[in-house]
Formats: structure tokens, sequence, C-alpha cells
């Protein structure tokens, strides 16, 4: 049986397939060229993660597959009830991305915290000339330890991200329809678990009591966060989307920047992949980041076993 990993697959997961047997086929194959080539090759299983889409018509045009298996968590970019009512099954990694995108998460706020996103622009075209101004304009960070991080969507990602700000002494609030409270354990390195608790509140008391504000959420229809929520923060939030783009109204966002109704902003993911809106990419206030929330050596890794995993046990 061949797969084909269109967006790429880890080593791993190459071994395990091909050792139970499985072609692999890494190639990338343009979006138009791929109902051609599944039918071609007569493929069982396409694996993609953001940038390939599997929509009814590839669905439709290709009978030969079995699998279709997104190397992430949201499956926004797959029609996944229309391959599932057609016969095929639709797999994805739910939890082997979550602790990478969680880090993301902090390597942002870290950075904005200290003004790394506008010192790493500023440092080498003034540092030599202007280093004592930029000190001085860079000298009001905070610190995260005692600050309260407001989390949207609790699940494993946010979940994960909240045990972050744990280890880091700051306090956690939460919302999420789903939950009304969840238990975290925060495993250290010697095999010390410490337990909390967390109860989730309203979305409007995470928005008005965070000082920073990160965001875990599905694509959505609407906006999660525009207009009538920035005007709830706190003028020096900072809020952070590694989920997905379109949740933030980024014209909103620039105009919240602009005005000063929050501080700074922190994006890896934007309303127009691959093309960002140069307003939001010129802004000094926003940390930027490609869209690499997952793209670890190690969520690689184990998202590419838990792909083998899944493809193995349904077709061997």
């Amino acid at each position: 049986m061949k797969v084909l990993a269109n967006d790429g697959l880890a080593q791993s997961g190459v071994d395990a397939l091909e050792k139970a047997g499985f072609e692999v086929i890494l190639n990338t194959v343009a979006q138009d060229q791929l109902e051609n080539y599944i039918n071609e090759n007569n493929i069982d299983v396409i694996l993609v993660r953001s940038a390939t889409t599997v929509r009814q018509e590839l669905i439709d045009a290709c009978p030969s597959l079995k699998i279709i298996g997104r190397g992430g968590v949201g499956m926004d970019n797959i029609d996944v009830q229309y391959a599932k009512d057609k016969g095929l099954h639709v797999i994805n990694t739910p939890a082997s991305s979550s602790h990478s995108v969680g880090e993301l998460v902090f390597a942002h706020l870290f950075g904005l915290v200290r003004f790394l996103q506008d010192a790493n622009r500023n440092m080498p075209l003034e540092g030599d000339s202007k280093f004592g101004a930029l000190k001085k304009s860079y000298a009001k960070g905070v610190e995260l330890k005692g600050q309260t991080l407001g989390v949207i969507g609790f699940g494993r990602i946010g979940q994960a991200t909240a045990k972050i700000a744990l280890g880091l002494g700051m306090k956690v609030i939460a919302f999420d329809p789903f939950f009304d409270k969840v238990d975290l354990d925060l495993e250290f390195f010697d095999g010390q678990k410490v337990s909390f608790t967390v109860n989730t509140v309203s979305k409007e008391e995470v928005l008005k009591n965070a000082d920073f504000i990160t965001l875990h959420v599905p694509a959505q229809d609407g906006y999660v966060i525009s207009t009538p929520e920035f005007k709830m923060m706190k003028n020096t939030a900072i809020i952070i989307n590694a989920a997905r783009g379109g949740v933030i109204d980024e014209v909103a966002l620039i105009e919240a920047l602009e005005s000063g109704e929050i501080a700074k902003a922190g994006l890896d993911v934007f309303e127009s992949e691959p093309k960002p809106s140069m307003k939001v990419l010129m802004n000094p206030n926003i940390s930027l980041t490609p869209h690499i929330g997952a793209a670890t050596l190690e969520a690689q890794d184990r998202i590419g076993t838990e792909l083998a995993d899944q493809i193995i046990s349904i077709l061997k």
C-alpha cells in the first residue's frame, strides 16, 4: 500500500510505515496536480499538514483513498464529515504538538515583555550609534512571574500552555464552554508532581482580568476576538494567537494597538496565509512567526509515530 506524505513526515513515521510494508512517498505534489497523482499512483493514504487541502472534489475523484491523515490538531483543511460519510478514515494527532505550541506561546510572551520583537529590528540598524537610547527605550520590561495568563480554549494545547504558566509562577484563568474545571499535573524531571485545579470562568472575566491572553480554539465561522473584546482588555494586555488564522480580527487588532487599547500581540497564524497583511507584518508591537507552532523536532517525531501507528492499526 502507498502513503503520500504530501507535506512531509518525520523519519520516525517513515521508518514505522516501511517496516510494516508500506511504500512512503515524500514528494510534494501541487494542489492542482494531486488528483492525477493519486489516481496514477494508486495512493491509499494521503497525509497532510496545513499546506494541502482535501476537499469533497478530491475525495470524489480519488477512489483509491482509504485514509486521510492530518499531522497536527486542526482539520479545517479537510472535509472531515464528507470523507467519513464516503467511508474513508480521517485521523489526526491531537496530543503530539501540544507542548511545542505552548512553548511557542511563551517564546512570544518572553520576547514581548522584554521588547525583543522591536530590539531585534533596531539593534542591527542602530545598535552601534544609539546604544544608550535603545537601552533606555527597552528599560521597562516586566516579569511573567506573578502575572495572570488568560487561556481561551482549554483543550489539550490550552492545558499544556497553562502548565508552563503555572511552572513560571503565574496565575491561570481559563474560559472553555466544554469544561467547568480541569485538573492539571505538573511533572518534573525527577519524578515529582504537583497538581492544580483550574476552574473555568466566563470569557468576559478572562478578557477583563488577564494580563496576557492566549487563544487555543478551532477555526470559527466568525471572530473570537474583535473590537468589543479588545475594549474589555487591559490597556497593558498582550494577546497571543498560535491557534488558527481568522479567530482574531486583524483589522481590529491593528486599531486596538494603535489606539492603545491593548499593548502588544504575538501571531503565529494569520487571516490571509500565506500572504499576511503588510499592516500586521510591519507593526512594531507584534511579534511574528510563520505558523511554526508544531515545528519542533520532538513534536514532528511524535506526530510521525502516531500517524504511522494509526495507519497500521487501520490497514493491517
